[in-house]
């Protein structure tokens, strides 16, 4: 089975600030703000919605063709993705943008000041779907370029390829009728219950109007697991128990590539969501 992930490639560029920000910060000057915080170093991690989708995948002996695009900065995410042996046809480079990078400062009160340049995420991948045996192949359209987003959950439409839509942070970029159409067709919507709510708030669909558009609801709870709605049921997955949380983040990604290695097993969705 083919698995085709959409999205973004990304540098996590992460820093620690041994102080509190709002020791530094003057709330009667915010209109003048100018600050600068000198941090004890930087930690560069690779990511992106789907980098990290299809690093988890490969770790469940998966290879998924990544559809999404590169700067003039990515060799060392490409020796990653070849050590790993995940193919790069479907990368396309921009040589004149730098990989899209999101810059993380976080100080010791636990917060956090993001910048983040999308780069060449700005550009459409272009992935050829011509050869492709629908019957064979699972797609995700995880966020990214919002062309793409668009472009591809239509011709997996076209296709008759099952995909998952998991609009994620592109929620408030998409007006209402474009979220409609991309979950329109789809075989899972996937989601967290902040999320969900706002893609209701912007389709002004209620939960019954979406699962008559999509297969299935998947929102992801947390700590709490995560619950599965159909028009008939809803079922609730528990969260795996974990002996010590050292970093949360990229767990909704690898809890997206469980899902699709369970739906490529021939699992139905629930055993795949375990």
């Amino acid at each position: 089975m083919q698995i085709l992930v959409s999205g973004s490639l990304a540098y996590d560029r992460i820093m620690d600030f041994p102080g509190k920000f709002s020791d530094h910060i003057m709330p009667d000057k915010i209109h003048v703000l100018n600050v600068c915080f000198m941090v004890n170093g930087l930690i560069e991690k690779f990511g992106g919605t789907a980098g990290n989708i299809a690093y988890s995948l490969s770790l469940l002996g998966e290879k998924p063709v990544i559809l999404a695009t590169s700067g003039k900065d990515f060799e060392n995410y490409e020796k990653r993705l070849k050590k790993l042996c995940l193919s790069l046809k479907g990368i396309r480079n921009i040589a004149d943008e730098f990989t899209s990078g999101a810059y993380i400062t976080t100080d010791k009160a636990d917060n956090q000041i993001t910048g983040f340049n999308p780069g060449a995420m700005k550009y459409p991948s272009h992935y050829d779907f011509n050869g492709l045996n629908s019957l064979e192949t699972l797609a995700i359209v995880a966020p990214g370029n919002l062309d793409d987003m668009l472009e591809y959950s239509s011709i997996y439409k076209e296709r008759k390829i099952p995909y998952i839509f998991d609009p994620g942070q592109s929620i408030t970029s998409f007006t209402g009728d474009e979220l409609a159409v991309m979950i329109n067709g789809s075989m899972i919507l996937i989601s967290n219950d902040y999320e969900l709510e706002m893609i209701r708030k912007q389709t002004k669909w209620d939960i019954s109007e979406i699962l008559d558009k999509t297969g299935s609801i998947i929102t992801t709870m947390g700590e709490d697991g995560a619950v599965i709605k159909r028009q008939n049921n809803e079922i609730k997955i528990p969260a795996s128990k974990v002996s010590h949380v050292a970093d949360p983040t990229g767990a909704g990604d690898a809890f997206r590539a469980g899902l699709i290695k369970g739906l490529v097993a021939g699992k139905d969705i629930e055993d795949a969501a375990l």
